[in-house]
């Protein structure tokens, strides 16, 4: 069979004016963390490591034997579908949860047993957590007041924090009086006023409407590029992680599945279930006919995979394509690659490209991706019930053993 998996490939994101920053805010930011030359670039140097860590609740595994690196400066995410274990990854580095066996080492050092305060990381949480009868000043300034600081350093810490979030002027009111997203920063420039060496965030814009989530996206990337801070960041969301991180742990089943930068991850996904999850794919499940790539659809049709890609002769495969790999063609194409025969079910116009529903084989659907340039914007479109020939080139196949199929791939233990 095949399928159109699910995933965003196509969604579109708001362009957002990013703001110029002067001098002054430079100078205000080096005293926040980092400075925005050094955070440019993630360091070769671990700030976190979470080292062969498991973790298990009444009989259940939420984490099995767990490998992190993630690099100072990093804008590191940890993805994945609801409880396949990000959350408690995070929670372990945090200190909120200790592990049965492994280790956690921050800057180089062990943190197992350091109590969650006395670590050099601070957190965002979903749930923003602000004091309701301060003032959004008088919330920043908690953590410096609790560690003991003078009036005037928290003063200018607050000032610089508020001017990092776009927040000055704000200072006076109370979190009743601002929206959802200004409540998100006021948050994050608590976390960020204390100057940890981590910021852990735990799907800090799962409250917020879509358009506002993108924005803050792009605000939150900027935000790290400026103080230098590594920051930790769990989202189920393949869009948010591929749009701000710098490289992504996929994870499943309480295990890493694959780590990679969101190119890495989307051109060359490690497993099917990684290649499902992230982006749009076109699944076609086959049996392999020979060492050299050839594998018969479940329909008869014979395509080709890249050379030593596909399992032994006789096993059951899955075919995957991305549909913005693959196009429509007038003829069958020549060299290198595949086709197969099919009639269009829908045409679904996304603003810069049209997205393609075509039954083929075996009364199945795959999606094709066709860019839309603004010169082809009055150029003939398909329509509904056009037989077509879909084409795409053998190296932009991916093909897994499909012995476990999605179904048991994709499921997630009970913590």
């Amino acid at each position: 069979m095949a399928m159109a998996s699910r995933g965003r490939v196509g969604d579109g994101e708001p362009w957002m004016e990013q703001r110029s920053v002067d001098q002054d805010l430079m100078t205000r930011v080096a005293s926040v963390g980092q400075s925005a030359s050094v955070a440019s670039r993630p360091s070769a140097r671990n700030a976190v490591e979470v080292k062969g860590v498991t973790i298990r609740y009444k009989g259940v595994t939420a984490l099995n034997n767990v490998d992190i690196a993630i690099r100072e400066g990093e804008f590191f995410s940890l993805l994945g579908p609801s409880g396949c274990g990000k959350t408690t990854t995070l929670s372990t580095v945090g200190g909120f949860v200790q592990p049965d066996s492994g280790d956690v080492l921050i800057e180089g050092r062990s943190v197992l047993g350091t109590p969650p305060y006395r670590r050099p990381v601070n957190t965002v949480f979903q749930s923003y957590a602000l004091f309701p009868h301060m003032t959004v000043a008088e919330n920043i300034g908690f953590g410096p007041r609790m560690a003991g600081l003078a009036r005037d350093e928290i003063a200018r810490r607050v000032e610089d924090a508020l001017q990092l979030v776009s927040l000055s002027g704000m200072g006076e009111r109370r979190p009743s009086q601002l929206s959802g997203g200004q409540q998100q920063r006021v948050a994050l420039a608590r976390a960020l006023v204390n100057r940890p060496a981590v910021l852990l965030l735990d799907e800090p814009l799962g409250a917020l409407d879509l358009k506002l989530r993108k924005q803050m996206q792009l605000e939150l990337s900027r935000i790290q590029r400026e103080v230098g801070i590594t920051f930790v960041y769990v989202t189920h969301d393949q869009e948010e992680a591929m749009t701000m991180s710098d490289r992504i742990a996929v994870m499943s089943h309480g295990s890493v599945v694959q780590i990679g930068t969101p190119q890495e991850i989307y051109e060359r996904p490690a497993t099917l279930f990684v290649a499902d999850f992230i982006g749009l794919s076109n699944i076609l499940t086959g049996e392999v006919l020979d060492r050299v790539g050839s594998v018969r659809l479940a329909g008869g049709t014979v395509v080709r995979v890249p050379a030593g890609a596909a399992a032994r002769v006789g096993s059951k495969v899955a075919v995957v394509v991305r549909p913005d790999h693959m196009s429509l063609s007038p003829s069958p194409p020549g060299g290198d690659a595949n086709a197969i025969r099919g009639r269009i079910t829908k045409l679904s116009f996304l603003g810069t490209h049209l997205q393609i529903s075509v039954a083929i084989e075996a009364h199945v659907e795959i999606v094709v991706s066709r860019p839309l340039a603004p010169e082809e914007q009055g150029d003939p479109l398909p329509e509904r019930g056009d037989q077509v020939l879909v084409t795409w080139a053998v190296a932009r196949s991916f093909c897994f053993p499909d012995t476990e199929r999605l179904q048991s791939e994709a499921g997630t233990p009970a913590a």
